[in-house]
């Protein structure tokens, strides 16, 4: 059952970076908008929970570097303190190697990584090639290629046998910090400054709002919605022009009416999400360090796993853990007490028996999430979709789509989401410009 529609010049479609970022520029150059968001909170893959020690953690997206230029300032702009990551000590790596052995390892793994990157997107020898279909040509022994493959499964989060070459290399090329990524992370989390950002935004935000149906017409555009939050009618809502800020894979799935052109269709559906699990294991102190260890292991077998120290203080010693790619998909098949339990006994191995007393430990399982999808970005899997980021960047006006993985920097990251945001609002201020000036010369 259908209400009313609200007018409005611009919907937003999604509260995270992206959809937030869109709303703070279109409100700065006056213009009309309403921001519709499916969840009963505004941030996206940027989230908070309280573990079971009743302190607040963040559970999505959370880091950034000093090569992050629009993150940085907009962690400034609200007064937001940052916590550099701790890294000082010798890492681990699972299965054991000497420290010699790890920085062998680890820069063969990078060599493969720089030689991929050597290529241009387009090359002619990556056509038709997966990433795994081109690590299998390379010379390299295997201590090398496992660590390349743990290395980019952990990363991105999907089989290096579903990643087509060419993607990988345009990714990684918009990745281009040279500063650690994980170099720091907000104090007080950083789903924090979206809820900042949404306070801004005022009552032009509307949580429990799913967007199911965007209907396009010369006219504008009219987006339905389904009934979340027991109202007798859901709203629909009539603009100008709409901005989806939604991942790829997630967008995928509105109802478009008509149905969109075969290009844009097609790219829409080139990207999959990845999986990830993400876990924090809070512990007494912090016995890693006593024993001169950074908390940082690096997993070659399974591939996939990450553990780093990411204590906000001295009184809350903290170790974050990552579960990615296929083996997270394998592995959240055991439940949550499975999974924590499987956690545990990885890091015992690396660390020892101290890693198997935790004061909590809190677990955030992102493979298959509803709004979300399964990891920090989807990717594209079509072989042959080499201009759907374009294709999707111009989108079909008055439906644009602006998200993180778009982004001509940081794609994936919150820095990529925050230029995607701003740029797609500057498509759609341009559209309806172009609308007015049009009407007024009376073409």
């Amino acid at each position: 059952m259908s209400g009313a529609a609200h007018a409005t010049a611009v919907v937003i479609v999604g509260a995270g970076f992206a959809g937030l970022s869109a709303a703070l520029a279109l409100k700065h150059a006056g213009v009309d908008f309403v921001v519709l968001e499916a969840q009963d909170h505004v941030g996206g893959r940027v989230e908070s929970r309280l573990n079971g020690l009743g302190e607040r953690v963040d559970t999505g997206g959370q880091f950034l570097c000093d090569d992050m230029p629009e993150f940085l300032a907009l962690a400034r702009a609200y007064g937001r303190q940052l916590v550099e990551t701790r890294f000082d000590g010798a890492p681990v790596r699972q299965p054991p190697l000497s420290v010699a052995e790890i920085e062998r390892s680890y820069a063969g793994a990078m060599a493969i990584r720089d030689r991929l990157n050597g290529f241009s997107p387009d090359d002619p020898s990556l056509a038709g090639l997966t990433v795994a279909d081109w690590l299998a040509r390379q010379p390299d022994d295997d201590d090398a290629r496992d660590g390349f493959r743990s290395m980019i499964e952990g990363l991105w989060c999907l089989a290096l046998e579903d990643l087509p070459a060419w993607y990988l290399v345009s990714n990684d090329r918009r990745v281009t910090n040279e500063a650690p990524e994980l170099q720091y992370f907000i104090a007080g989390s950083a789903h924090a400054l979206a809820q900042e950002m949404a306070l801004d935004l005022g009552d032009r935000i509307r949580l429990r709002t799913e967007v199911t149906g965007i209907q396009s017409a010369p006219t504008g555009v009219r987006v339905t919605t389904g009934e979340t939050d027991g109202k007798d009618a859901a709203p629909v809502f009539a603009a100008r022009a709409v901005l989806i800020c939604l991942p790829p894979a997630t967008a995928a799935k509105l109802d478009y009416a008509p149905v969109l052109p075969t290009g844009l269709a097609g790219a829409l559906g080139a990207w999959r999400s990845g999986a990830v699990i993400k876990l924090f294991l809070r512990y007494p102190h912090a016995f890693w360090r006593e024993r001169n260890l950074s908390g940082v292991v690096m997993w070659r077998d399974p591939a996939g796993l990450f553990a780093f120290d990411v204590s906000p203080d001295e009184a809350h010693p903290t170790l974050g853990f990552f579960i990615g790619g296929p083996l997270a998909q394998e592995t959240r098949a055991l439940g949550e007490a499975g999974v924590k339990k499987k956690a545990i006994a990885w890091l015992v191995a690396a660390l020892g028996p101290e890693a198997g007393e935790p004061l909590d430990v809190m677990l955030r399982d992102w493979t298959n999430d509803r709004w979300s999808g399964g990891a920090y970005s989807d990717l594209v899997v079509d072989m042959g979709a080499t201009d759907a980021e374009d294709v999707l960047r111009a989108g079909a006006p008055p439906l644009f789509f602006a998200s993180s993985e778009l982004s001509p920097s940081f794609p994936g990251y919150i820095e990529g989401a925050i230029v995607a945001g701003r740029e797609g609002a500057k498509k759609v201020i341009a559209t309806l410009q172009s609308a007015i000036a049009t009407s007024a010369s009376g073409s």
